[in-house]
C-alpha cells in the first residue's frame, strides 16, 4: 500500500512554504520509492524540514518496513516511541496504487492527486539514527469509499490546518486524526 510517491518540486515548494510558513524545498521525483530520500516536515522547537530515507529495517524484519497502521502505531513496540516523539508529515503531490483489472494479468497503476494541485500531507514517523540520518515510515488508515475501490488501506492524510496539531500534540490527543478525512478531494487517473 502506498509504496510510491509523486514529488513535484515547483508545486510543493510554493504551496508547502505558503501553507506551513517555512522555506520548503524538494526535488522532483515522479516515482519516489522506498529507501530513497524524501523531504519531511517535523517539529523540533519549530517547524523544520528534514531529509529522511523511506523505510526502517528492524532486526526481526526480513525486508524494510515503509508503512505502519495509524490505528496501532502508538502501541506497537516498533513504532511507539516515534509516535510519541517523532511524528512528521511527508508533503507530496500524490501517491500510486496498483489495481488488478478484470481480464488483465498485469495490474494497472493509478495516481492519486489533489484536483487543485494542492499538496497532500501524509502522516509519518521518523527515526533519528546514530549515523545522523533519519529513517521514515508513513502511516496508513482505512480508506475512504473512493479509495477502497483501489486498495484496502490508504495514506493517513493530515489537513494543512491540522499539521501543527499533528506534530506538537500529546499522542493521546491525536485519535480524531487517525482516520481518513472524508472531505479531501482526490483525482484518480491511470498512470
Amino acid at each position: 500500500m502506498c509504496g510510491r510517491l509523486d514529488i513535484n518540486d515547483h508545486q510543493l515548494t510554493r504551496f508547502v512554504s505558503e501553507q506551513l510558513g517555512l522555506n520548503f524545498t524538494t526535488q522532483t521525483n515522479h516515482d519516489l520509492r522506498p529507501t530513497q530520500q524524501v523531504e519531511i516536515v517535523a517539529y523540533e522547537q519549530e517547524l523544520q524540514q528534514l531529509s529522511s530515507s523511506w523505510g526502517i529495517q528492524p532486526q526481526w524484519a526480513k525486508r524494510p518496513l515503509i508503512n505502519a497502521q495509524a490505528e496501532t502505531a502508538a502501541t506497537k513496540p516498533t513504532f511507539k516511541a516515534a509516535f510519541k516523539l517523532h511524528r512528521c508529515v511527508v508533503p507530496c503531490s500524490g501517491w500510486y496504487e496498483w489495481k488488478a483489472e478484470e481480464g488483465q494479468s498485469k495490474k494497472t497503476k493509478y495516481l492519486f492527486t489533489h484536483p487543485d494541485e494542492q499538496p497532500f500531507y501524509m502522516a509519518g514517523l521518523y527515526f533519528p539514527m546514530t549515523d545522523g540520518e533519519n529513517r521514515l515510515v508513513t502511516l496508513t488508515t482505512a480508506p475512504t469509499p473512493q479509495c477502497l475501490e483501489y486498495h484496502h488501506r490508504m495514506p493517513l492524510l493530515v489537513r494543512p490546518d491540522e499539521v501543527t496539531f499533528w506534530l506538537t500534540s500529546n499522542a493521546e490527543a491525536l485519535d480524531p486524526l487517525l482516520h481518513a478525512p472524508q472531505d479531501i478531494p482526490l483525482s484518480i487517473h491511470k498512470s
